[in-house]
């Protein structure tokens, strides 16, 4: 095995076979091109160069996008091209054209107030007819009543089909659609029947709270007492706001989102008196009638308020409890004196 390597390493070396050295030593450790005495491997074709697969040549050629460059040496002078061509070169290149004007389209849905609001007669629900109170309440009324049938009138200009007494009845089912919407926290629903202007103020703490209303009966029936008409911006863009007075009997409970209850009752059902403002965007051919507003007058009693609702804390001993209120009270008093 020895002498097979010897004989490797002599043909390897550059040195004569015939010299005198005892072993042969290999001189050369790096690779001169062509050398006889170099063993080169020869390159196999018979294995894949390409990492991708071969199905997806398609969809890669189809990654790249022959695009059409600009020509910067070429200078086009625009004053010379028609309106329509450089419309076009603009299209082609993704442009928006610039328009002659700088205001942008705005619609308004809904007027941002109550616009001459009905003022109700104090003691109405409660003074009779009979009495001189009630006499001289319905005197004013009939007074005020022109103004509303010439309302009346624009609003038939653009819905022939607009009836008062009719749409008191329409009115009274928007408001009870309304409360059921507003029960449910349906914010689609709710926005079909109030305007922009009254979501926030119907939406006002409502949230983390459940509502539980229900509409017992009309004491009486509902009726128009008010109807003004108004333009925005220009004469033909006609908003309209009616007036309808409900005098029903209703329930309502309102329960903390720890179903405590803060306000009212399931079970016991009040009277309640109240003046809506609908208003509609007549002019508007898809225009409904929404909840506006609500008028409540100086004469009306103040309402219930709610119980704020609170986490009840651990009382610790009698005696600490004790000893923390002097510790407060002597706060207290250094606090006064100083």
């Amino acid at each position: 095995m020895a002498l097979n390597l010897l004989s490797k390493f002599r043909a390897l070396s550059l040195t004569a076979p015939g010299s005198s050295s005892a072993a042969a030593t290999i001189t050369r450790g790096y690779y001169v091109y062509k050398d006889d005495n170099y063993k080169t491997i020869p390159a196999r074709y018979n294995f894949k160069r390409k990492h991708y697969i071969e199905k997806f040549k398609r969809d890669r050629k189809l990654k790249f996008i022959k695009i059409e460059l600009p020509d910067m040496t070429e200078e086009t002078n625009i004053s010379k091209l028609t309106p329509d061509e450089i419309r076009a070169k603009m299209k082609e290149k993704g442009i928006q054209p610039v328009r002659p004007w700088m205001e942008k389209p705005v619609f308004i849905s809904a007027t941002s107030g109550t616009f001459e609001a009905y003022v109700p007669p104090e003691g109405d629900g409660k003074v009779s007819a009979t009495l001189a109170a009630g006499a001289k309440k319905k005197f004013e009324f009939l007074e005020k009543k022109g103004k509303s049938m010439m309302a009346v009138r624009k609003i038939r200009q653009f819905d022939e089909d607009f009836d008062p007494k009719v749409f008191a009845e329409e009115a009274q089912q928007i408001y009870i659609d309304m409360h059921k919407a507003l029960a449910d926290f349906d914010k689609v629903k709710l926005h079909q029947m109030v305007t922009e202007r009254a979501y926030p103020m119907v939406t006002h703490q409502v949230r983390n709270k459940t509502l539980r209303w229900q509409f017992v009966s009309s004491l009486e029936p509902p009726r128009v007492v008010h109807a003004r008409c108004t333009d925005v911006i220009s004469k033909e863009n006609i908003f309209a706001q009616v007036t309808v007075r409900f005098h029903t009997k209703q329930t309502l409970a309102v329960y903390d989102r720890f179903g405590r209850l803060q306000h009212g009752s399931e079970v016991v059902a009040k009277d309640v008196l109240e003046y809506v403002v609908f208003e509609k965007h007549v002019a508007n051919t898809y225009g409904v009638w929404r909840v506006h507003d609500k008028i409540i007058p100086d004469w009306m009693p103040p309402r219930q308020p709610s119980y704020k609702t609170y986490k009840v804390e651990e009382q610790s001993a009698e005696g600490t409890d004790v000893a923390v209120m002097e510790e407060k009270e002597e706060k207290v008093a250094e606090t006064a004196t100083a």
